[in-house]
């Protein structure tokens, strides 16, 4: 597949739909759902949206549900059906847990609109959400398998955002839907591409009605990427990967969005036949000597520092895996690290696959030139 092939044009509708998730106020006699049409998406499978009359939207997330988005001051809307959550704007208290959502609010500058976080101060390497909370304006009420509810409710919470580990706690979903909280469990990270993980703020654009400040960010996202995808794939094969304390190799499947971005940024992903057992399955742990076997000859090493930390020596590596001092990559000091904040900053996937491509191409770029890859010396 030509790398160009991840990137689809962008329909002029996309940048202008009249009508879906502004706040027309709807006549005061509106009973009922007319539809529009349906919010056109480009990457994104793991939602849609339709667009009825008087500014109403219909959010369709599989397996976690539908919502209703009425405008404020909008007529109730008769005859839904019982698994519809209706959310009416203004959407201004949220209790957000699923940190890869934060930056995205970020993006629609609405950080006004969280009250409250699942995560501390401390844990947030989103600048914006830790300023936030040290300043009093977002307020900590617990993680999602422990959520503070006297507090939720005290701070008159609207809607909580969750990611999908609260489904391993369903008593926490149900209580706060009890306590008449509407719960919304997002699945972005069930996408299977980068761009389709960036498409998401399209969801939370609607939610907030900020739809077109939302289709121009991504817009540019998009638009920063497609000069990469005219390139000739240079070849240059790469294993993205970390090592857990009980001496095994995390590495990414083969579909993962990681693995995507590293074939769209000129590499490719060294890992071409990695599949989990099921599609919400990212990584998959392999033996030391499975990687040393497929991962030896990698012209680039990716270390990823989320999990188990930053390596800024080869010394380092070899420390912790004494392997590694036998691949080609740490021999030629063709290694990199990524920061710790990437995957709380969704919206910046474009610049890793930026700086992918200059490692790629470039072999030794300018490190004022990277966002978030650091070369292992």
């Amino acid at each position: 597949m030509k790398r160009r092939n991840f990137l689809k044009a962008l329909p002029a509708a996309a940048l202008t739909l009249a009508g879906c998730g502004q706040n027309r106020t709807a006549p005061a006699n509106t009973a009922s759902l007319v539809f529009d049409h349906s919010y056109p998406l480009d990457y994104a499978t793991q939602f849609s949206a339709d667009c009825y009359e008087g500014g109403y939207v219909m959010i369709d997330i599989p397996d976690a549900g539908r919502f209703l988005v009425v405008p404020e001051g909008a007529a109730e809307v008769d005859d839904l059906p019982e698994d519809v959550v209706v959310l009416r704007q203004p959407l201004d208290h949220i209790y957000l847990v699923s940190t890869s959502v934060m930056d995205l609010f970020v993006h629609l500058d609405a950080l006004d609109s969280i009250a409250l976080s699942g995560t501390k101060a401390e844990g947030w390497y989103v600048e914006e959400a830790r300023q936030a909370m040290q300043e009093g304006r977002i307020a900590y009420a617990g993680k999602y398998s422990a959520p503070d509810y006297e507090r939720i409710l005290a701070a008159g919470c609207t809607l909580a955002i969750e990611n999908t580990m609260v489904l391993h706690d369903p008593e926490v979903k149900e209580q706060l839907e009890k306590f008449g909280v509407p719960v919304l469990v997002e699945r972005s990270s069930y996408e299977s591409g980068p761009l389709a993980r960036m498409e998401w703020l399209k969801l939370y654009g609607i939610l907030l009605n900020k739809t077109e400040m939302a289709e121009e960010v991504f817009r540019q996202k998009v638009e920063q990427v497609a000069p990469i995808l005219e390139q000739e794939n240079t070849g240059k094969t790469a294993a993205f990967f970390s090592i857990t304390t009980n001496n095994l190799i995390t590495v990414r499947r083969t579909s993962d969005y990681v693995a995507q971005m590293v074939g769209m940024a000129g590499g490719v992903y060294i890992f071409d036949d990695l599949e989990g057992e099921t599609s919400a399955q990212s990584t998959i742990k392999l033996p030391l000597e499975t990687f040393y076997a497929r991962a030896k000859d990698a012209d680039v090493l990716i270390y990823n520092s989320t999990i188990e930390g930053v390596m800024e020596t080869r010394d380092q590596l070899i420390e912790k895996c004494p392997m590694l001092a036998d691949f080609k990559a740490v021999q030629s000091g063709d290694c990199w690290c990524t920061a710790q904040s990437l995957f709380q900053q969704s919206m910046e996937l474009a610049d890793l696959i930026s700086d992918m491509n200059l490692v790629f191409t470039e072999g030794s770029p300018d490190p004022a030139s990277l966002r978030f890859l650091q070369r292992i010396v």
